[in-house]
């Protein structure tokens, strides 16, 4: 099985110094996800959790939505011409009465490291309805202070990231701040889908009471995943998409950019947000916090 880092030669230069050292890299590899045995999307992931990943990719989809669609995850046997498991290829088998998504040459997605979107034939194709709306009961509030302590946190659980700095992390954090999960990869978005997949996996949909923190930026596709697991709160501690934005506002997610010690930029869904009485609330710039 792949292994979540490898070492490759590299030539250091410091200081007009050369010397030659192994480096520890984060590794990269293809993961073809099949649904009852026929292929539905490759994505790059860094092996590991690819059961979860390959779940919560369905979750987003809108292909699942509670562990009891899911009748098996196996890896394939044989994936290679020889017969060789290359532990590369993901089979998920939906329970019966489940139904199958029309797949197409139009439905098939390839995905990359950088966009968990790149196939779709149209924006529409991604706004699929979720079986979780965003719908907490009573609404989170969330302190400012809160949310601040939150990036240390997700940094602290990042165990790979120290190891090789090319990874990309997601965490999940309860309404107190207490982080429930993290999961690394070197997609932004399959970091995501490992977390869902998990609490799918778990029997934790909808994850209603949660904060979702992403590492990077608040691409729409991530801000897809937040909402069609039932996530209330998006946060990122780089820049929202204006789509992202749409879509939050659409669907009433919380979407928080620019987290960044005690600043940051509120972009929809401010209701959940603890502001001291009487602060304005109006239009949120876009500009960038540093």
């Amino acid at each position: 099985m792949g292994r979540v880092t490898e070492r490759r030669r590299t030539i250091r230069i410091r200081d007009g110094a050369v010397s030659t050292r192994p480096d520890t890299l984060v590794a990269e590899e293809p993961l073809e996800i099949r649904l009852n045995g026929k292929p539905l999307a490759i994505t790059m992931r860094t092996p590991g959790d690819d059961f979860a990943l390959a779940a919560g990719f369905l979750v987003s989809e809108g292909v699942i939505g509670d562990r009891d669609d899911v009748r098996s995850i196996v890896y394939c046997a044989g994936a290679t011409a020889e017969g060789v498991n290359t532990y590369n290829v993901v089979d998920v088998g939906l329970a019966p009465g489940v139904e199958v998504p029309d797949i197409t040459l139009e439905r098939n997605v390839y995905t990359t490291s950088s966009c968990g979107l790149c196939g779709k034939a149209s924006l529409d194709a991604v706004r699929t309805t979720t079986r979780h709306p965003v719908a907490d009961t009573p609404p989170l509030r969330i302190e400012p202070a809160l949310l601040s302590a939150l990036p240390d946190r997700l940094r602290a659980a990042q165990r790979v990231f120290d190891r090789t700095g090319g990874l990309h992390a997601a965490a999940l954090f309860s309404e107190s701040g207490e982080l429930m999960d993290v999961r690394e990869d070197v997609g932004r978005h399959n970091a995501v889908d490992k977390l869902v997949g998990r609490a799918l996996t778990d029997g934790r949909l909808p994850l209603s009471r949660s904060v979702l923190l992403v590492s990077g930026r608040a691409s729409f596709e991530l801000a897809q995943k937040a909402v069609m697991a039932g996530i209330p709160v998006l946060a990122a501690v780089s820049a929202p998409s204006s789509l992202a934005v749409d879509l939050a506002a659409e669907t009433g997610l919380t979407l928080v950019g620019f987290l960044r010690g005690p600043s940051m930029n509120v972009y929809a869904g401010e209701h959940r947000i603890a502001l001291d009485a009487g602060q304005p609330t109006g239009t949120v710039s876009g500009d960038a916090v540093s």
